[in-house]
């Protein structure tokens, strides 16, 4: 995806504490399905505000995606397989 911005952080990040591969990443945003979600806990909120949702890989594997987005550019803040409360969220709202 030419409008994800991954910093080397967030790279380092995924590939070590989640075990997530760029190309998850961008396999999750071109199967996503359903709605955005924002993050409105008082420690996430950020300008622009954090988006996310949840989507499968082309594997199967379901991941949460975390970002903000400015303009046209996705900028990366996480991703990760979320947790059975993350997943009832967004079945629910998404």
């Amino acid at each position: 995806m030419k409008n994800l911005i991954v910093t080397d952080a967030i790279k380092a990040k995924l590939k070590t504490r989640h075990k997530v591969e760029l190309r998850e990443v961008e396999q999750c945003f071109e199967n996503k399905l359903g709605r955005l979600l924002t993050d409105n806990r008082a420690l996430h909120k950020t300008n622009p505000p954090t988006l996310w949702f949840i989507a499968e890989t082309n594997k199967g594997r379901v991941l949460k995606m975390v970002y903000i987005q400015i303009e046209m550019k996705i900028h990366l803040k996480t991703a990760y397989e979320p947790n059975e409360v993350e997943k009832q969220i967004y079945r629910l709202h998404g």
